[in-house]
């Protein structure tokens, strides 16, 4: 199972909880990465504690702006020596997606680019009340095609269209948050699997959050490999 990518999301701007997570989610029988996002990059700590970071993570900022700001967003995170992966919203279009590419690579060339679809947040109904034509699936395989043109190493997508999306690009790496383990809450989620439902559907990695880092983390992260190995 090491070679199955699990991120787990630090969802919170509480730097005991981060390090609780970090620390309790550690295992030898999974390769687990933390993904940080705007909730804890924000704050008064978070910028600090990842400078100085000492293993790879994920800096989940899904940048989406002109593409001369968000190469300027881009420059600005060059301190942050163990950043691998760095999020960029599809909805910035293929140029953006493309500089911001060309900018990564000359400041750490390990960093990997995700171009982010459509957020598992929402569904069909949710699209066409911000004005879109097109249902998920549609959104989702236009995005990858402009992820992949601009040279980006992969895509966020739910695990429900990973599968399309993976006989489409075959080499392109796919990541999948909106993971639940078997019984819990999808709390704000629409589009939803479980690890191994997902692993399934040949997804590179998941992102899990509220399944290990609500309640007992340690005994949530055994039920996850416990879950893997079934």
């Amino acid at each position: 199972m090491k070679n199955k990518s699990i991120f787990v999301a630090c969802d919170t701007s509480n730097l005991n909880q981060i390090k609780k997570i970090i620390s309790e989610t550690n295992t030898n029988k999974l390769n687990i990465i933390p993904k940080f996002g705007i909730q804890f990059f924000y704050s008064k700590q978070g910028r600090k504690f990842l400078e100085k970071f000492k293993k790879d993570f994920w800096l989940d900022l899904k940048i989406n702006d002109i593409p001369q700001t968000a190469l300027s967003a881009i420059g600005s995170l060059k301190d942050l020596k163990n950043c691998k992966y760095i999020t960029v919203h599809a909805n910035g279009g293929f140029e953006m997606l493309k500089a911001i590419k060309k900018k990564a690579k000359k400041i750490n060339k390990n960093i990997k680019i995700f171009g982010v679809t459509i957020l598992t947040s929402l569904n069909d109904k949710s699209l066409k009340e911000i004005g879109h034509t097109k249902s998920v699936k549609q959104l989702v395989l236009k995005q990858a095609a402009i992820i992949k043109k601009s040279g980006c190493d992969g895509i966020v997508c739910s695990a429900q269209e990973a599968l399309m999306v993976r006989k489409r690009y075959k080499n392109l790496l796919i990541i999948t948050p909106g993971i639940r383990l078997p019984g819990d809450s999808s709390n704000d989620q629409m589009r939803i699997m479980t690890p191994k439902q997902a692993f399934k559907n040949k997804v590179s990695g998941i992102v899990i959050g509220r399944s290990l880092t609500k309640g007992n983390i340690k005994n949530n992260t055994i039920k996850l490999i416990d879950h893997l190995n079934k």
